[in-house]
């Protein structure tokens, strides 16, 4: 398990005030002293992430946090750094001392219910002092579960554990399939995977692989090839394989090679079902033929890397996209979890299959730019659409392809007017 990548696990994030006992829990819930304990208020600068199994919802991330209520310019780092766990939290632990519940505690009360993130109450140094009786009656009215601790012997851990594996939401239980449901049991899955400077050496990429193993566990099997051996591959099969899946820059060689009949579609657009959601990430696909020459383009990669000459965020898709709207555009682009607090100047932001996220963070940055007014597609979406084949990229998916229906008729109508 300690290799399960972090995306397939709960995130847990840990949050509260300076000097409350957040790392002592952590050390407490992982039987390891993974986070610097000391009465110094501030000791913990960088969120501290811990990964471990917590049977039955099974790989668990652990996220201590730095105290919210920093202060300096220093503080306000580490303040920012917290900010970004909440995008990527699965379920929230807010830890307070048992006699002192304040408007630092409110707050990030507020920022979890908000984001309708699943959420624990732990009240430590039980031994110094008890919670008020009108706050536990008001949590219990509010179904918000409470845990009472001392972090530092131990005391109240196991009744946490019973909280988290209550609390924690279905999917991680019951895991949804990235590409189970588009295939019969016993049916053949073509994946078209290029070997190209990009591919890492010696092995496959984390959603290759992962697809590979969702076909097995559906009880059906898989091809691997070239993107130049896919015609010959096709051509030597008995009966038509149930899907293509490509990677997103092979798109127009695997389209030209593959007959009409067969369902054909991308990684990065199963990763965008998978990690996000699809629906919306069309819908800010069609945004692509809004763009004007001078617009600003954000592209956002959830992983850092060292970027070649020809990278597809940096490179081929900025390409495309130029090719598409006539004219050059201004494009920049993050990695990881740094995102713009403003992004409001931008007329698109394209991101990448996130598979190495939680789907939480993904939800939170989608939610993020709905909230801005800023359209969000996928790369595999964008790739796809500036080359005039989204429509086959996307027939895999009936719901999906409603919602680009239902955009196009709407856009077809033009706004509302009043008399």
């Amino acid at each position: 398990m300690r290799t399960t990548p972090k995306g397939f696990r709960l995130h847990i994030g840990i949050f509260g005030r300076r000097n409350v006992g957040k790392s002592s829990l952590l050390n407490a819930m992982t039987r390891q002293n993974v986070s610097i304990v000391s009465d110094v208020a501030g000791t913990t600068t960088d969120p501290v992430e811990k990964p471990m199994e917590l049977l039955p919802v099974g790989p668990v991330l652990f996220i201590d946090t730095a105290g919210i209520d920093d202060v300096g310019a220093l503080g306000e780092l580490r303040v920012q750094r917290t900010r970004q766990v909440f995008d990527r939290t699965d379920v929230g632990i807010i830890v307070a001392e048992a006699a002192a519940w304040s408007e630092f505690e409110e707050m990030i009360l507020t920022e979890l219910t908000g984001r309708a993130i699943p959420t624990i109450i732990v009240f430590n140094k039980i031994d110094l002092g008890s919670p008020a009786q009108s706050l536990l009656e008001r949590f219990k009215a509010l179904k918000l579960p409470t845990v009472e601790t001392v972090a530092s012997q131990g005391r109240g851990v196991l009744d946490l554990r019973a909280a988290l594996i209550r609390i924690a939401p279905d999917e991680f239980i019951n895991s949804p399939t990235i590409i189970g449901d588009l295939i019969p049991p016993g049916e053949l899955v073509v994946l078209v995977v290029p070997i190209d400077l990009e591919a890492p050496k010696g092995r496959l990429i984390l959603p290759q692989v992962q697809a590979i193993r969702d076909v097995l566990d559906v009880d059906s099997y898989c091809m691997v090839v070239k993107e130049r051996e896919l015609r010959d591959a096709l051509d030597r099969l008995k009966r038509p394989p149930a899907l293509v899946v490509t990677d997103s820059q092979g798109f127009l060689k695997v389209v030209g090679d593959t007959p009409r009949n067969v369902p054909l579609t991308s990684f990065s657009i199963l990763f965008a079902r998978y990690k996000g959601d699809l629906s919306e990430l069309v819908r800010g696909a069609l945004a692509i033929d809004e763009l004007r020459p001078g617009d600003k383009v954000l592209m956002a990669e959830a992983c850092s890397h060292h970027p070649i000459a020809d990278d597809i965020g940096r490179v081929k898709i900025p390409r495309w996209l130029t090719q598409y709207v006539g004219g050059q555009m201004e494009f920049s682009s993050t990695q990881g979890h740094d995102f713009p607090d403003d992004i409001s100047p931008y007329r698109l932001i394209v991101h990448c299959g996130s598979c190495m996220w939680n789907r939480r963070e993904m939800l939170s940055r989608m939610l993020r730019c709905r909230q801005a007014g800023v359209p969000i597609t996928n790369y595999g979406l964008a790739i796809a659409y500036s080359l005039g084949i989204f429509e086959r990229a996307l027939a895999p998916f009936p719901s999906a392809m409603e919602a680009y229906r239902q955009a196009l008729a709407a856009r077809a109508k033009g706004p509302a007017t009043t008399d």
